[in-house]
């Protein structure tokens, strides 16, 4: 099963696909909903702009509204967790803390908010990133009323597997192109920064491009706006953490 998995999710190029398929793999083993998170912007005190996030769910719009637009998920338990963690952990750990009183106020809240929206036992998966910067998790939410005891046992037999599956899925998304909630690039915009990360001026990107250096400025300008930064030296640098430039053309 795994390697027909790693074939199939390595061989596709668009994620909306990956994402189906990956749903339907998870259902399988009784986790049907599904929450995945991936930043490069994550500082200190934040995980970037959501904007700029790639997030991939199939839970209801009523959950996801305030769990992701209010910003709860900032301070939920597994949240926490992941932040600091690699590997996957049992929501019974947290529901141990919640009972035991040794969950922070902000981080019960939102547990007791999840426990309102029928959560019930899962499994969090936070993934080895190679930067300070990056963090990836994935929340794997069993089906309705299965029990904590039923969720790790079903772990307990096939959890290698599914934190495998997760792994490669997780791989394979930040190798492709991710405007995030902002409106991708245009052509000519990823083109002029290609350039310009290949040290050209705007002389010679106009003249390369066959176009005036008033046109190759105003592809640079909009190209800032969409990626909502200051300079063309930043916006060469996040296109390429969201992996709009350099990359393979349709």
């Amino acid at each position: 099963m795994i390697l027909d998995y790693v074939e199939k999710v390595t061989s596709m190029t668009e994620m909306q696909d990956l994402w189906e398929y990956h749903k339907d793999v998870m259902a399988k083993f009784g986790f049907n909903r599904v929450l995945y998170g991936f930043t490069r912007f994550r500082t200190a005190n934040s995980l970037g702009d959501l904007q700029d996030m790639l997030i991939l769910t199939n839970h209801d719009r009523a959950y996801i509204r305030p769990f992701l637009d209010d910003g709860l998920y900032l301070n939920a338990p597994m949240t926490l967790w992941a932040l600091n963690n690699v590997g996957a952990r049992s929501w019974r750990d947290t529901a141990i803390m919640a009972q035991e009183g040794t969950l922070p106020p902000a981080a019960r809240r939102i547990w007791e908010f999840n426990k309102s929206q029928g959560f019930g036992a899962g499994y969090t998966i936070s993934f080895l990133t190679n930067s300070v910067r990056a963090k990836g998790a994935m929340a794997l939410t069993s089906v309705p009323g299965m029990s904590y005891d039923e969720a790790d046992a079903i772990w307990a037999e096939h959890g290698r597997v599914i934190e495998a599956m997760n792994n490669v899925l997780h791989l394979r998304l930040i190798s492709m192109p991710n405007p995030g909630e902002r409106r991708p690039l245009t052509p000519r915009q990823r083109e002029a920064l290609e350039w310009v990360g290949d040290g050209k001026t705007t002389a010679d990107i106009a003249e390369i491009m066959g176009l005036t250096v008033a046109t190759v400025e105003k592809h640079l300008r909009l190209a800032r706006e969409v990626l909502d930064v200051s300079t063309t030296a930043q916006a060469v640098l996040k296109a390429s953490f969201l992996n709009q430039i350099y990359a393979l053309r349709d």
